[in-house]
């Protein structure tokens, strides 16, 4: 029994802070997990950037109702979820996945969720469970499915290297150099007959 886990941002659609960080002209939000392994420091940071600048929820909203998935993304999940169970870890926000989701077909995504105070304002976060794409390939294994993973950052490789086959797609020259084992694909063609390969 496999199971297909892919990451959201930079392997299914654009990254959501880089392009609220071209949307509100504020270039510190351009960092992600690719430049920052610490998922939660990197959330804390970006929570007081918003604060610094009276920003919240419904402006980053606004600006992920204009993001589409990437080129390709959406005819690539169709046909691995033909011939695979698939799910999305990611370590977005149920706030910031939905309108996404729609985009992509309504593919099943484990994510977190964002502390909202009554006026919009971001006040927190709540991780679904800690390393959350590592525990949750564990959990899948526990219940007796094999992974196969797929994403691009820091946060991304625990889960890769914990699966039976895992790639990175579309990663920095960076990361691929720090894990020369892995094998990297830039193009949708070329990860979905690596899974194929693997199922």
């Amino acid at each position: 029994m496999n199971i297909v886990c892919l990451d959201l941002e930079g392997v299914l659609v654009p990254e959501i802070w880089i392009a609220f960080a071209a949307a509100s002209g504020i270039p510190e939000l351009t960092r992600t997990t690719r430049d920052e392994p610490d998922y939660e420091k990197l959330m804390r940071w970006r929570l007081g950037i918003l604060k610094e600048h009276g920003l919240g929820l419904s402006a980053i909203q606004q600006t992920i109702a204009t993001i589409d998935p990437l080129p390709g993304a959406k005819e690539f999940l169709d046909e691995l979820r033909s011939i695979s169970q698939v799910i999305i870890i990611s370590d977005t926000f149920t706030q910031f996945a939905t309108p996404l989701m729609e985009k992509l077909g309504w593919p099943t995504i484990f994510c977190n969720t964002l502390e909202v105070s009554q006026d919009g304002t971001v006040t927190g976060f709540r991780m679904r469970c800690p390393q959350s794409k590592l525990t949750t390939v564990k959990a899948l294994q526990s219940i007796g499915y094999e992974t196969i993973a797929s994403g691009d950052s820091h946060n991304d490789l625990a889960m890769i290297r914990a699966s039976r086959k895992g790639f990175l797609f579309r990663s920095t020259e960076q990361i691929k150099k720090d894990n020369p084992d892995l094998e990297a694909f830039e193009t949708y063609d070329e990860l979905l007959s690596a899974i194929k390969a693997a199922l």
